[in-house]
Order: structure tokens, then C-alpha cells, then sequence
């Protein structure tokens, strides 16, 4: 019999992370005396089907008995890897109300619904940790929380989805469009059949809502995230990205200024020199700025079975060490703040601007006139020769109110001479 006490887990799902979850603990289980002074089992595996096999997960633990779960008093940890809001938000309440500790994996639940599962979590002292919902395995909630917390965060921005990532790699080094890259991603299992929510920019976005309210200590939820996909990036934007020393992400950017906080997820181009242009393929990072560490990176694997596993196991153990020193629910809602969030029209950022013209004299002139009319300084401009008649221009512009571009969108609109705006692109600049 060992000398140390168990400490007994429940899982809800089975699936890629749930199994990989439950595989990771087999791989330490002779370890997990010595990390965390007790003995580790996964006692019962929630799913829809029990009669169904799951590859490394024992058929007796399997179980759709979620009553007999929660009324278990042996089972003290919760691990939530079914995704959804629903029976998820359920389930994870019930199992804080019943006082019992809870890790979860769901970005989706904690943008929506954080605010009431962290309550709850205070209400009754339990650990909610949710280091899985952002970023795969890569470490960066948790240093958020506790490893920068003497810091001033200003500044959080990342790739924080591995789908576009590699499609936008695919389409920069290998010359691919859009579908085509698309498609190479989801036949090496990169891309869902739907791929929805990572091409529109959704699963990132909902990242951005958790990163900003424990960076910025105040309340952003996924309504609040200014959200662009990539669907509308070309194999021709990429290129004159590369020729003004640029290189096109989708980028996750959180920034509070002016104690206003702006979070959005839009297609950007940063420069080649930034530690982000050279993060490729499946690869998340992701960047914060503080006012004493000031510049760190955070870089890894974002999705996968044991990437992911290795987040969750990582807030196993610490509810466990907590649960030996009676010290759960120490680190709670970080958001003791109620900042604003700067309206639309009130952001300032550079944008490269593609418009198909005619070929005739007056055009250059003619779009520097509408810019300048409307506020809107010029960087950098590109026109490129003509063909049967047609000519592309580029235009690079200086920070800029959004709504006085959008002013100038629309009368461009309105131009004879100008046949499409073709790309509006946001360009990186500095925080200051």
C-alpha cells in the first residue's frame, strides 16, 4: 500500500485532448508522488457512448453518469475537455458548487461565461485553471497571473491559431492562394471540414477576450473583439507585403492605452525584422509588453494531443500541490478593473491599401487628394506598370483614426477611375 494519500480525478471527454490527458498521467503516474506528495488516479472517464473503445483508457472507467460523478465524494478534481458551452457551463458549476476543483481546456466557455465560473470558483474556494484554453502548450496564462504580475501590461499580441498560421505560411514560402492552402491543411488534419472558425478569425478571437482581461485585470469578452478573417487574403497581398519588408499574419492584438483597452484578431503586416514574422506553420506565440520586464515571448506548439495535454496536466498538478497545502483558489478573477474599450472609430493604426485603376494621368494624384482630404497621410506607394488598360497602386499610410479611413474607403467607392478597392490591410506599428 503506498504512504501517500490519493488524490482522484473525474474526466468529461475522451477524445483527442481527453485521451491524450489520460495517456500523460499513465506516462508519470510513478512520478506524481514526488511532484505532488499523493497519488493521482482518473477514477471515471465521462462519455456519450460507455460501450464505444477508447484507445488507453481501461473500459471500467468509462461511464455517462454524470450524477455519479458529481455525487462521488472521492472525486475532487473536474477535467472538462468536452468543449461547447453546454452541458459544460453545467457541469463545471455544478462540480464548484459541489466543491470540488475544477480544470478546464474550453476557450469558447471562458470568453463567454468567465466572469460567473471564476465567481463561483471564489464563492465555494476552488481552483478553476484554464491554461489549455490558450495557445496549445505553450505557458502563458499562468505566467500572466503570476510570473509578470508586477507588471503594467500594455501590450498582448500573438498568432494564437495554428490553422492560419500554416495557411499563411503555405501561401508566403510556396507562392499557394488561399484555397489551395486551405486545402493542404485540412489533408494533414491542420484544418477542421469546417473550417470556419479558424479562417473567420473566431477561435482566435476568443483567445484574445481571455489573454486581455488577465493581462488588463478588467472584463474583455468575445463580443468586445474587433474580429477579421483571412478568407480575403491573396497570394498577390502577401507579395507586396515581402516588397515593403513585411510579413502577413493573423495576429491576435490586445492593447490598453489611455487606461481605454482596444482587443481585436485581424490579418496584419509586421515587419520582417519582429520575432513574430519568423514564427512559421502550426507554431503559435505569443508577445506581451510590460512596463518592467518589457519586451517577452512565448512560443510553442498551440494545438495537438499532447501539446495540449501538457497544459492540462500542468493545472492537474498545481490543484493538486494547492489541495496538499490547503491553499485552493488562491489565484482567482484577476479583473479587479472596469476599463472602457475604445470605440471602432477611435483606433489609430498604419494600412496598406490596394486599388485597381485605370491607367490614365490624375490617378496618384486623385488618391492623395481623397486621403489627405480626409486626414489620411501617405507612407509609401507602389504602382505597379499597366496591363490591357489596368493598373494596380499601393498605398502604405501613416497612423490613422479609423473612421477617417473608412471616410476615404467610401468615396473611393464612388471614383470612375478607381475599378476596386482590392485589399485594406492593417500595418503594425510600435505601442507609442
Amino acid at each position: 500500500m503506498s504512504k501517500y494519500k490519493e488524490i482522484r480525478a473525474a474526466l468529461l471527454g475522451a477524445g483527442t485532448v481527453g485521451g491524450g490527458v489520460y495517456k500523460l498521467l499513465q506516462m508519470r503516474k510513478e512520478e506524481m508522488p514526488f511532484k505532488i506528495q499523493a497519488d493521482l488516479q482518473i477514477s471515471k472517464v465521462l462519455v456519450r457512448d460507455p460501450s464505444k473503445k477508447r484507445e488507453g483508457i481501461p473500459a471500467d472507467v468509462l461511464t455517462n453518469d454524470w450524477e455519479g460523478i458529481i455525487n462521488d465524494p472521492t472525486i475532487q478534481i473536474v477535467i472538462e475537455l468536452m468543449g461547447g458551452i453546454e452541458p459544460a457551463r453545467t457541469y463545471i458549476l455544478q462540480a464548484l458548487e459541489a466543491g470540488k476543483h475544477v480544470v478546464t481546456a474550453n476557450k469558447d466557455l471562458m470568453a463567454e461565461h468567465g466572469r460567473e465560473l471564476m465567481d463561483a470558483a471564489n464563492a465555494h474556494r476552488c481552483d478553476l485553471q484554464f491554461e489549455a484554453a490558450v495557445g496549445g502548450g505553450i505557458p502563458i496564462i499562468r505566467p500572466l497571473k503570476e510570473c509578470l504580475a508586477g507588471n503594467e501590461i500594455t501590450e498582448v499580441m500573438g498568432i494564437v491559431n495554428g490553422t492560419t498560421n500554416y495557411i499563411l505560411t503555405r501561401m508566403t514560402e510556396d507562392g499557394m492562394d488561399f484555397e489551395d492552402a486551405l486545402k493542404k491543411a485540412q489533408e494533414l488534419g491542420f484544418a477542421e471540414a469546417d473550417p470556419t472558425s479558424d479562417i473567420e478569425g473566431l477561435d482566435a478571437g476568443r483567445k484574445m477576450a481571455i489573454l486581455a482581461s488577465i493581462a488588463f485585470h478588467s472584463r474583455v469578452t468575445f463580443q468586445d473583439v474587433d474580429v477579421k478573417g483571412i478568407t480575403k487574403i491573396t497570394a498577390k497581398d502577401i507579395q507586396y507585403a515581402k516588397e515593403f519588408g513585411y510579413t502577413l499574419k493573423l495576429l491576435g492584438v490586445a492593447r490598453n492605452t489611455d487606461r481605454k483597452m482596444e482587443v481585436g484578431v485581424f490579418p496584419m503586416m509586421i515587419p520582417d525584422s519582429h520575432p513574430l514574422a519568423n514564427v512559421k506553420d502550426a507554431f503559435n506565440a505569443v508577445f506581451v509588453h510590460g512596463d518592467a520586464v518589457d519586451d517577452a515571448m512565448f512560443q510553442g506548439k498551440g494545438a495537438g494531443e499532447f501539446p495540449t495535454a501538457s497544459a492540462v496536466m500542468g493545472d492537474i498538478i498545481a490543484v493538486a500541490r494547492n489541495m496538499q497545502y490547503d491553499c485552493c483558489g488562491r489565484i482567482g478573477c484577476s479583473c479587479y478593473k472596469n476599463l472602457p474599450m475604445k470605440e471602432p472609430g477611435e483606433s489609430r493604426h498604419r494600412y496598406f491599401i490596394r486599388l485597381i485603376v485605370e491607367d490614365r494621368t490624375g490617378i496618384l494624384a486623385g488618391v492623395a487628394g481623397v486621403l489627405g482630404n480626409n486626414n489620411v497621410s501617405i507612407s509609401q506607394v507602389i504602382q505597379k506598370p499597366a496591363v490591357s488598360g489596368v493598373a494596380e497602386l499601393v498605398v502604405i499610410t501613416d497612423k490613422v483614426e479609423k473612421r477617417y479611413l473608412k471616410d476615404a474607403l467610401v468615396i473611393f467607392g464612388q471614383m470612375s477611375m478607381i475599378r476596386e478597392v482590392a485589399s485594406v490591410i492593417r500595418v503594425y506599428s510600435q505601442k507609442k
